[in-house]
């Protein structure tokens, strides 16, 4: 999506070439390539940690740390590793959207009218929003301190990461 907004306001000419049926199609696929990766490796590792606290979860969705307090199993390394490694995709993608952002904002405080930059700015804001909202909750879920947690708010905050956004983009 911010690629997309890129492209629209600063190169809106080159829009058609840059953002063809065929460029949409590979970052459609990297994107579900990369996803299904991930969960496929973190799936496998999930199956293989040894449960001894039950099997049932106080959430709806079955996250990472929640599973990995039901382990007997000490021995995280695996699974720390691959965190690190969903990190720096994160990572990665987190910096591609700032990027483009960044050169989004230059291009729009280039444009003379008020209205000019108020129709570009509307574009992109409802984007923003939903990015903001997405990564400032799965921040707090991933990093809030163990004395703040309750199942009912890392319930508020996994609806609020998984469901939320998805439903709020086009």
């Amino acid at each position: 999506m911010s690629y997309d907004r890129y492209v629209a306001i600063c190169k809106p000419l080159h829009y058609g070439t840059l953002l063809g049926s065929r460029a949409c199609v590979h970052m459609a696929a990297a994107a579900w390539a990369t996803g299904f990766l991930n969960a496929l490796l973190h799936t496998a590792n999930t199956f293989s940690l040894p449960l001894c606290k039950g099997n049932a979860l106080g959430q709806f969705f079955c996250e990472i740390p929640q599973i990995l307090k039901l382990s007997c199993s000490h021995s995280y390394l695996r699974e720390d590793g691959l965190i690190v490694v969903s990190i720096l995709v994160v990572f990665g993608c987190f910096v591609f959207i700032v990027v483009s952002y960044v050169q989004i904002l230059r291009a729009v405080l280039r444009i003379p009218s008020e209205q000019g930059r108020h129709k570009a700015f509307s574009t992109c804001l409802p984007h923003l929003a939903v990015v903001s909202l997405f990564v400032s909750t799965g921040v707090f879920a991933s990093l809030k301190p163990p004395s703040i947690s309750s199942p009912s708010l890392d319930l508020v905050v996994s609806v609020l990461y998984s469901v939320v956004p998805p439903s709020l983009c086009k």
